[in-house]
């Protein structure tokens, strides 16, 4: 049975989390509160980014110190959908088949460089991240109550990967971007290295002791009890709904977008120790939630502009309650 506890209590087991996590990654302070967001709010995280920004870190990083079992699964262009969920394997013909479970049964699952396998591959998560389960040969398997994806991308334009199906992008809470670290962060990770810092010879049982896994698992049910005033509400569904009249988007949000916002709202007002959601945790989580949602017209595409762009035209124009 998970603990019970409070707002404040939740407030300093997620600043330990942090400060833990913050002993390997340098300068990411925004990526790693979103990626805490997604994990309160019982959504996935798809962190993007090039090569080397220690995508793959954060995400064992932040399992050890939240106490979860990790799984990695590295996607290739020749990964086999059960390759990630598992497959019935016959070992002894008088006993019949016997599964063999797939790294998917785990309570963080990184998928590395998903952009990396084709689709039918990568659609092979589908159902573990919609329904936390999968089902093989006719038989639904059940995934733990902590079971959380964490996928890494490249930049689509690199060359070598496939852009991820609409429908699976829809199924990740947030989407982060894990920019170049700022000179200082530099200076400070090369500092670290020369103290014998090494990331790719890491123990993870130095951050295991932050949290356990229960306590982990009570501080979703905070986001349960966080209240959201009418206000509030509107102000989300008004966000979105903007989206959807927006001329310079060929796309706009769903309602299962409004729906994100909303719990994404409530897992910031946890991480900031509160009960309660105010109109800038809103706005503070709307670009991670929704950039990955909407499509630009071609015409902005041909200009180099970015989802972000518009989405904070959007959210400068909207009126926020006071």
């Amino acid at each position: 049975m998970s603990p019970t506890i409070d707002s404040a209590q939740g407030a300093a087991l997620l600043e330990r989390a942090r400060q833990a996590v913050a002993t390997r990654i340098v300068g990411q302070d925004i990526t790693v509160a979103d990626t805490l967001v997604a994990f309160l709010a019982r959504g996935h995280v798809l962190i993007e980014g090039v090569p080397g920004t220690a995508k793959t870190l954060l995400a064992r990083s932040l399992a050890a110190s939240l106490g979860l079992r990790f799984a990695r699964i590295q996607f290739t262009a020749d990964l086999m959908p059960s390759d990630v969920t598992g497959v019935n394997v016959l070992r002894d013909p008088a006993r019949g088949f016997e599964f063999q479970p797939g790294p998917v049964f785990t309570d963080v699952l990184l998928g590395d460089e998903i952009n990396r396998a084709p689709a039918k591959t990568q659609a092979a998560l589908l159902e573990a991240m919609a329904e936390r389960q999968v089902t093989i040969d006719g038989v639904s398997r059940p995934l733990g109550d902590a079971f959380t994806v964490f996928a890494t991308q490249n930049p689509v334009e690199h060359e070598g990967t496939y852009p991820l199906p609409e429908a699976q992008l829809d199924r990740f809470l947030i989407k982060t971007v894990m920019p170049y670290p700022s000179r200082e962060a530099e200076l400070e990770l090369l500092a670290r290295y020369e103290r014998g810092f090494d990331a790719e010879r890491l123990d993870d049982t130095a951050l295991s002791g932050a949290l356990s896994g229960e306590e982990a698992i009570a501080l979703r049910g905070l986001v349960d009890i966080v209240r959201v005033a009418d206000e509030v509400r509107a102000y989300i569904a008004d966000i979105t709904r903007t989206t959807r009249e927006e001329r310079m988007l060929a796309l706009g949000a769903s309602p299962r977008a409004t729906v994100a916002l909303f719990r994404a709202a409530r897992a910031v007002a946890v991480l900031e120790g509160r009960d309660f959601a105010t109109p800038d945790d809103v706005k503070s989580i709307a670009p991670a939630v929704l950039r990955h949602r909407i499509a630009l017209s071609p015409e902005l595409e041909v200009e180099g502009r970015t989802a972000d762009d518009v989405l904070q035209a959007i959210l400068d124009r909207v009126r926020a309650p006071e």
